[in-house]
């Protein structure tokens, strides 16, 4: 022989597989490796238990809420792994723009870049050398596996007998039955030009297998990003500009001029195509797959169903995890043209709906916003304020929510994020849903219709872009009402539905007032959480009363499940009837039944979460505000009089000294301060 192949060679690949150095398994089984070697949690969403997979929630911007749609994506890979039905699917994401389909895609492509990077976990494919040497392919001397198969793939397909090729393995590398087994069940023949090469080679050994291994070269499969290689993206194009050259390769001109055996392979360019370069155990991704053509579409359905790239008869198997997107007009209009009712039938459909939990929100809210430091167009440094967050994440949840005649919209908000609403229950809101559900309409159905993440994206520009926000140097929060409401009037095509979140934007107005009161008593009473005090003290109150060791003075001492502390409590039964009586609970009956539900409530939270507040019961936190603000402040009469009514020094010295709070202690500055106050002295938006 000439010249040999250099560096690592098949049988030392070989053996790491045998050691368990190196690891040999399918697109589907990775993915399933890398999402299920990690944490695992139980939570309970809108009344379900589901699993959170911590692996979607690790990088500082991470996919947010999205559990049914994650557990539905992990069931689906964990079944094509384990050899289900799932491995002859694609799985396909459809909803509404703006809802994080392409997002979550592109981070699982990112994350299964990262799990490959690491050593144990590398991919490997095998390059044939010196090939010069054959004679007939010109000057070409290394041809790498087009599909980037995998080594092994290339050690299944040694002989052309499958008995004799489970022989070799067995007696040259020491293989028992078992392992043999595991090893064939993700058994697929070469591809055409790496089979043709591989005899090509055998005859030009004369049969030789150890004399051809000397031609092939083990090497690592790159991990690019920009090249597309593991991971692809195909964007749906244009009817004119796409083909299926794109995703498949064509004949290659510059391979023709060297190769002389026009029946080989290998002048075929399959790397031209977006699948050949996941081929090897990668995850392609289709980015609105219905908006292509018919015949893009139908190379699709062929793709997907056999998992084989094919060109002129000519056949190469891909290891691929297809995932793909599509709104849901596109999808609709596809599915009304039923001729191509085979590529539906080969995907799993997986609805996504939009987040509708509203504290969860918060983070989406947040990287609309962005986390760079805002400046104005003079570069002075933007203040945002600190309800502005709160105000839009509550606006665009409540568009997301359907109406029901069983619940209020912001009942439905409370339960979606898993909190207290009044006598409502979680079940109620689990039946709501499964109502909903039944629709085939699917845009009907919970949480599918909606002011999406761009849209709030593009509120968020609206505020930072008006001459108010720069003259005053801050965003506040009052002003991104207006903004999503310019947003819908833009934007929103149905008119009902432009109607429903006009509406659900003024609760939301509500919804604020009613956290604006909450900030004006802490501003009051100079302490950041004091009215979260008074409502912890009304609870400690109606569980005291009764107690058996209530001494005369009213006095009750109990341990703080919080801090563990022994504490003191006079119970004030004026300022029970009080709150009472502005939570509209006039008799006895409605007063016992009342504080029955709180202590239920006690006893349910208190033991899951002993930091629990009972900030999320709105009714009895606005009760306990009205209470403090509109009757415990002497000689103005009302907090609002004082602060409107500044012509004496006194209620001066007031707006003073609670402007000093805001700014120091409730991260205020003087705009959104000044503004807040102001607009606490109206009466807009009072529910």
């Amino acid at each position: 022989m000439k010249k040999k192949a250099i560096g690592p060679t098949l049988p030392e690949h070989i053996k790491a597989v045998k050691q368990g150095k190196r690891i040999f398994e399918n697109a589907f089984q990775g993915v399933a490796r890398m999402i299920l070697e990690k944490e695992i949690d139980k939570v309970v969403v809108n009344g379900q238990t589901t699993y959170d997979f911590k692996i979607f929630r690790e990088d500082r911007k991470h996919v947010i809420g999205m559990f049914e749609e994650i557990n539905s994506f992990v069931s689906f890979v964990k079944d094509a792994s384990e050899g289900g039905s799932s491995s002859e699917m694609a799985y396909v994401l459809v909803g509404e723009p703006g809802n994080g389909k392409t997002f979550l895609v592109e981070y699982i492509c990112s994350k299964y870049r990262s799990f490959l990077a690491q050593p144990e976990n590398h991919k490997y494919t095998f390059k044939f050398c010196n090939m010069d040497t054959l004679g007939h392919y010109g000057k070409i001397s290394e041809i790498e596996s087009q599909t980037y198969e995998d080594p092994m793939i290339l050690a299944m397909n040694l002989c052309f007998d499958k008995t004799e090729n489970k022989e070799y393995l067995a007696k040259t590398f020491g293989f028992n039955d078992k392992e043999l087994e595991t090893i064939w069940e993700n058994y697929r023949p070469l591809g055409a030009c790496s089979d043709y090469i591989w005899h090509d080679l055998m005859r030009f050994t004369n049969g030789n297998i150890e004399e051809s291994l000397g031609f092939i070269e083990i090497v690592p499969v790159p991990l690019s990003e920009s090249m597309g290689t593991v991971t692809g993206k195909y964007p749906a194009k244009d009817k004119i500009t796409s083909s299926s050259v794109d995703l498949l390769g064509e004949e290659s001109i510059q391979r023709l001029l060297h190769i002389t055996d026009t029946n080989n392979p290998y002048r075929f360019d399959l790397r031209r195509g977006a699948l050949a370069r996941v081929g090897g155990g990668g995850i392609h991704f289709s980015d609105e797959i219905f908006k292509n053509k018919k015949d893009l579409v139908q190379v699709y359905l062929g793709v997907i169903q056999n998992r084989v790239i094919e060109i002129d008869g000519y056949k190469w198997p891909i290891d691929t995890l297809i995932i793909a997107t599509s709104n849901n007009s596109e999808f609709n209009r596809f599915l009304a043209e039923r001729e191509e009712a085979p590529i539906v039938d080969r995907c799993r459909i997986c609805n996504v709906a939009h987040n509708t939990n509203y504290k969860l929100q918060k983070y989406l809210t947040d990287y609309a916003i962005g986390s760079e430091a805002k400046t104005t167009f003079n570069k002075e440094v933007l203040h945002q304020d600190p309800n502005l967050n709160y105000a839009g994440s509550v606006a665009v949840v409540l568009t997301r929510l359907p109406r029901s005649e069983k619940l209020t919209p912001i009942e439905t908000m409370k339960l979606a994020a898993g909190e207290i609403a009044g006598e409502k229950s979680i079940k109620t809101l689990a039946e709501v849903i499964a109502t909903l559900n039944q629709d085939p309409d699917i845009t009907k159905r919970f949480g599918q219709k909606g002011l999406g993440q761009r849209n709030l994206g593009r509120a968020v520009q609206l505020l930072i872009e008006s001459s108010e926000t720069n003259e005053g140097q801050c965003m506040f929060a009052y002003d991104i009402f207006k903004a999503l409401e310019r947003i819908v009037l833009d934007y929103v095509s149905d008119a009902n539905d432009r109607i429903k979140y006009l509406e659900d934007i003024k609760i939301a107005k509500g919804l604020y007032r009613e956290r604006i009161m909450t900030e004006m008593f802490d501003a009051y009473m100079d302490e950041p959480y004091a009215i979260r005090k008074d409502v912890m003290n009304y609870v400690n109150m109606i569980i005291g009363i009764d107690a058996e060791n209530l001494g005369p003075d009213k006095m009750w001492k109990y341990i703080d499940p919080q801090t563990k502390e022994l504490k003191a409590l006079k119970i004030d039964e004026r300022y029970i009837k009080s709150v009472e009586e502005r939570l509209g609970l006039k008799s006895e009956e409605q007063r016992e039944t009342f504080r029955t539900t709180i202590r239920k409530i006690y006893g349910q939270k208190m033991s899951l979460d002993p930091n629990y507040d009972f900030m999320d019961n709105l009714e009895l936190v606005k009760a306990v505000t009205d209470v403090r603000l509109k009757s415990d402040i002497a000689g103005a009469g009302s907090l609002i009089g004082a602060l409107a009514n500044r012509t004496n020094e006194e209620n001066q010295k007031l707006y003073d000294r609670m402007l000093t709070t805001m700014l120091k202690k409730l991260h205020y500055c003087q705009t959104c301060a000044k503004k807040t106050i102001e607009y606490f002295c109206t009466q807009v938006d009072e529910n």
